[in-house]
């Protein structure tokens, strides 16, 4: 068996879904930091609801650009624009400005998002074999063929 080179339309997913992932991490990158201040009996109750629906929203997307290019490449794209957007956005600019700063909840967006976000890409589009077991194909490989 042997593989076809990409065509033109794949390259245009998979530079779309890189442009994507840009735009999913500059905009999380300003939208991790809104939290909610509850006052409850006891104290204060801090939710950080920004950090929690970028991390979502980073994973559905790398999902969706999986299942868009129906590889993992797809999801690695997504990943990997978001990736180099958030790196960029936790850099020191000339002006000393940050978007996302060293504090416990951007090093959980950091390190949540890249541990989920690589595990989202990881995952197998489902309906897809990539192996069979002891020699049976699967009812998903015979589809394709």
């Amino acid at each position: 068996m042997t593989r076809r080179a990409p065509g033109l339309l794949a390259i245009l997913r998979i530079i779309g879904l890189v442009v994507v992932g840009l735009a999913v991490g500059i905009i999380g990158s300003f939208l991790q930091a809104t939290r909610e201040i509850v006052t409850m009996p006891w104290g204060q109750l801090v939710v950080p609801w920004g950090m929690i629906a970028v991390v979502v929203t980073v994973i559905i997307v790398i999902r969706g650009g999986a299942w868009l290019v129906r590889s993992r490449t797809g999801g690695w794209a997504v990943f990997a624009g978001w990736l180099v957007a958030t790196i960029v956005m936790s850099a020191e600019s000339p002006s000393g400005d940050l978007a996302i700063s060293g504090g416990g909840r951007q090093m959980t967006y950091l390190l949540g998002g890249v541990i989920l976000g690589a595990a989202a890409a990881t995952f197998p589009i489902s309906g897809r074999s990539s192996h069979t077991i002891s020699g049976e194909r699967s009812p998903a490989f015979e589809s394709q063929t």
